[in-house]
């Protein structure tokens, strides 16, 4: 499993932590301000992405002060940086994705920030992933320390999920998006994680009754009726085992959802675009000639009225 972080994002905590105050023990002890300088340095190297330079600066602040709590995340995200996966093996590179590893672990012993504590741990956790030592029964606990730091947050709990997902451990899978739900009942986003997996599972029951808390939860926002549709769809043209009749049912109950969407937005591209899809779709179930033109009349109409909304759309932005 990988998890991707936006380089960006880091760089910004290194310019707030850069410029801010490094306190601790003899602040204004000598070891401490060439800490605080060097550490200062490494900021301003990591932000230039050069991140060989940044790791020697690093090296020095926690040298001249190893409670400098706030560099070793920036110390292990520098090597991390310096690791290719397609030089797997080789023991430089080797010992970059090492370093970055033990400095993760003590960033997230060490760091005063709660905030970085957690961070560390999801680049530890990412350092364990798929595109780079693909070593899940490492990155368990990791996954599992993150929710104890932050029980509350659902979003913590969809990696561990996933990684149960992937080892084939379904019932620990579905039961950690479960206790994501539970912690945020009133959130859609844990309803259309759990509607993702039931639907990985081939459970479209539940997916589509995860989907519908979801939409419900949200009724002013025509998206969440929109992805119903979408997955109606889907399931309508892939399942080649249901019957004409279950199909037909399919389609008409993603029009359904299609037509919710555009009542909320009369606007609403993607919901149109798939409109005149499942339009067609049912088209192709009727034998009456004339209410398969009715309906491909309205197929062409709304998918007329989509194109000249994105030409307008296009037009607009380019002015």
């Amino acid at each position: 499993m990988t998890i991707r972080f936006r380089a960006a994002s880091v760089a910004s905590i290194a310019l707030v932590f850069g410029l801010g105050a490094v306190g601790g023990c003899g602040k204004y002890s000598y070891s401490n301000l060439k800490a605080v300088k060097a550490f200062k340095d490494g900021n301003t190297l990591y932000q230039q992405k050069d991140y060989k330079r940044a790791t020697e600066r690093y090296e020095a602040a926690l040298a001249s002060n190893p409670d400098l709590g706030q560099a070793y995340f920036f110390l292990a995200n520098s090597y991390d940086e310096q690791y290719k996966p397609a030089k797997a093996g080789d023991p430089q590179n080797q010992g970059y994705i090492e370093k970055a590893i033990d400095n993760y672990q003590k960033a997230a012993q060490r760091d005063p920030d709660p905030k970085m504590k957690k961070l560390a741990l999801e680049y530890l956790a990412a350092a364990y992933g798929s595109d780079k030592l693909n070593d899940p029964a490492k990155a368990e606990p990791v996954y599992q320390q993150i929710i104890q730091v932050e029980p509350n947050e659902p979003a913590n709990y969809v990696p561990l999920a996933k990684l149960y997902e992937e080892a084939g451990r379904y019932d620990e899978a579905e039961a950690q998006l479960v206790k994501a739900r539970d912690h945020k009942p009133n959130d859609p986003a844990v309803y259309t994680n759990l509607a993702a997996y039931y639907n990985r599972q081939g459970d479209f029951p539940k997916t589509i009754e995860a989907l519908q808390k979801a939409a419900d939860l949200n009724p002013n926002n025509p998206e969440g009726y929109h992805l119903i549709g979408t997955y109606y769809w889907d399931k309508a043209r892939k399942d080649f085992r249901l019957s004409p009749a279950d199909q037909k049912d399919y389609i008409l109950k993603g029009l359904a959802m299609e037509d919710k969407a555009l009542s909320l937005n009369p606007e609403y591209m993607e919901a149109m675009t798939y409109k005149n899809i499942l339009l067609r779709m049912e088209a192709n179930t009727e034998k009456d000639k004339k209410k398969q033109d009715e309906l491909l009349k309205q197929a062409d109409e709304l998918r007329n009225k989509a194109m000249e909304l994105q030409k307008k759309k296009a037009s607009s932005g380019a002015k």
